[in-house]
C-alpha cells in the first residue's frame, strides 16, 4: 500500500489498542485491534468492546503509542463496515480471529452474526495529526466507589530525637 505514512503503519503494526475519536460520539475511547491488510481492524458489538458510533461514521481520529505508554501518532481514518459475505471478510476477520486471545473456534461465525467489524483505512492524502501540547489528561468522573484513604498504620510514635 504506497499511500500509507510509514510512520502510521510501523505504529499499528506494533498496537495491540488504538485510540478513538469518532465525530459526534463524545470523548475518545480504548479499543482491542488488529494491523491486517493495510487497515486497522476492530470488532465491535455484543459480547465484545464497545465502539459508539463507530459504525455509522464515515471517518474517525485514530491515535497510537508506543511501548512506554507515549502517544507516537494521529491520523485521519476512513470507516468502512466489512460485509460478512464479502470478499475482505473472508480474507482478514480468520486472520483477525487468530490474534485474537481466547476467542474460540468459532469466533469469526459468531462475529458474522452479532458483532460489526470496522476497517479503518488511513485516508488519502490525509496529513497527520500534530500532536497537542498538553497531556490532554481528563480528570476522574465522580464515583460512589471512592473514599478517601485511610492513614497508614504505625506501630508507635516517634517523639522528639533523642541525644
Amino acid at each position: 500500500m504506497a499511500g500509507v505514512e510509514p510512520l502510521v503503519e510501523e505504529a499499528a503494526k506494533k498496537a495491540a489498542v488504538a485510540w478513538l475519536a469518532v465525530p459526534g460520539a463524545g470523548p475518545s475511547y480504548l479499543v482491542w485491534c488488529a494491523w491486517l491488510g493495510g487497515s486497522l481492524l476492530v470488532v465491535s458489538g455484543p459480547g465484545e468492546q464497545a465502539a459508539p458510533g463507530l459504525a455509522e461514521s464515515g471517518t474517525a481520529e485514530v491515535t497510537l503509542r508506543g511501548d512506554h505508554g507515549g502517544r507516537i501518532v494521529t491520523w485521519t481514518a476512513t470507516v468502512e463496515t466489512l460485509d460478512p459475505a464479502g470478499e475482505a471478510w473472508s480474507e482478514l476477520v480468520p486472520q483477525l480471529a487468530g490474534k485474537r486471545l481466547n476467542g474460540g473456534a468459532d469466533l469469526a461465525a459468531r462475529w458474522a452474526t452479532g458483532c460489526v467489524v470496522s476497517r479503518l483505512t488511513p485516508a488519502d492524502g490525509a496529513p497527520l495529526l500534530p500532536l497537542p501540547e498538553d497531556s490532554q489528561a481528563a480528570p476522574p468522573k465522580p464515583s460512589p466507589a471512592t473514599r478517601l484513604p485511610k492513614r497508614p498504620f504505625r506501630l508507635h510514635k516517634v517523639r522528639g530525637a533523642r541525644r
